[in-house]
């Protein structure tokens, strides 16, 4: 059999990476990880993948490789792995697919079956790539928020940066349905205050708030708890205005990978600095996310927030991410 994926193939320095739509099967895909063959349905474009295309960042382990962190589709052929069967419905985020390992821009994949998950009931395999890697991630903050006692509350405030982006908006309609006052921050504002609230923000506010050093090692304490995905000063801000014993869950650098802070607000207030590894998260809380997943994400919702393009758009859309022109959600449907 052929089918279309995405494949990039890294020249010497100097020169441009090339990204372009070829016809391979399952035996020629470039760095394999493994003998479970999944006949993929949908991916999504993620702030990695952007990197992958445009060659911006050391993204890709190997190349020639196809790129896409995350997928969902059926199992073709289960290989040596008992558990799965032909027919399955799996998902599967992270573990190097996409850098180290080819990934979901493509008609099938080869993968390991550690790293597939039972598509839970009540998504399908498009509504599960409409959640992703960024509704993974979102939850994974949300669950850490909870299990160190962020609870919603009178006065308990959250805040959610890049609150525009995939990570963001999920995080805010996450947060929202749970019952917590949700702040979002966002570099669009002015365009994107309605969408933000239309997911559950009370309140949406500048990018500049939260990104201008104070010269404080503390400020006036706001927030209950917060989830970051741009990391630099706007994750130093956060830190700074977090209420005693508030949580914040760290799990992006769009703004920068340096954290200019001091130890004030963890020897003073007691805040907790939570990090999110998406990649190599170990199997239990992959479940526990998922299951949370498929019972707290509104799919009417999910929908508003979302784009379905082909592979061919996706080619385009690397330099969009990057610089923050993504709203939600973009679901890439390989078979486009």
């Amino acid at each position: 059999m052929s089918f279309s994926a995405i494949i990039v193939e890294q020249n010497p320095a100097g020169t441009p990476t090339v990204a372009l739509i070829k016809f391979t099967s399952p035996d020629e895909l470039p760095a394999p990880g493994g003998d479970v063959v999944v006949r993929v349905d949908y991916s999504s474009l993620n702030y990695k993948d952007g990197l992958a295309l445009t060659g911006q960042g050391k993204i890709l382990r190997a190349s020639p490789m196809v790129p896409g962190v995350d997928l969902a589709g059926t199992v073709e052929n289960p290989g040596s792995d008992p558990r799965f069967h032909a027919g399955d419905r799996v998902v599967l985020t992270g573990w190097g697919v996409g850098e180290k390992y080819s990934g979901g821009y493509s008609g099938y994949a080869r993968v390991r079956g550690d790293w597939l998950i039972p598509l839970p009931a009540g998504l399908t395999t498009r509504s599960a790539m409409a959640i992703g890697t960024a509704g993974f991630t979102a939850m994974q903050c949300v669950l850490a928020l909870e299990d160190h006692g962020v609870t919603p509350g009178v006065g308990n405030e959250i805040i959610v940066s890049g609150a525009a982006g995939g990570v963001g908006s999920l995080a805010v309609a996450l947060l929202a349905r749970r019952g917590y006052r949700v702040v979002a921050s966002t570099g669009r504002s002015e365009t994107e205050g309605d969408y933000l609230r239309s997911l559950g923000a009370a309140e949406v506010i500048p990018r500049s708030v939260l990104a201008a050093a104070s010269g404080r090692p503390l400020d006036s304490a706001r927030w209950a708890g917060g989830i970051d995905t741009v990391g630099g000063e706007t994750l130093a801000s956060i830190l700074r205005q977090t209420k005693e014993y508030g949580s914040v869950a760290a799990c992006g650098l769009a703004g920068g990978s340096n954290l200019p802070t001091t130890v004030m607000p963890f020897i003073l207030r007691g805040v907790n600095l939570l990090g999110i590894h998406s990649v190599m998260c170990p199997r239990p809380l992959r479940e526990r996310a998922w299951q949370r997943l498929a019972t707290d994400v509104d799919l009417h919702q999910l929908e508003t927030m979302t784009r379905v393009v082909t592979l061919k758009e996706v080619l385009s859309l690397g330099p969009d991410i990057l610089a923050g022109n993504v709203r939600g959600r973009l679901v890439v449907n390989v078979n486009g």
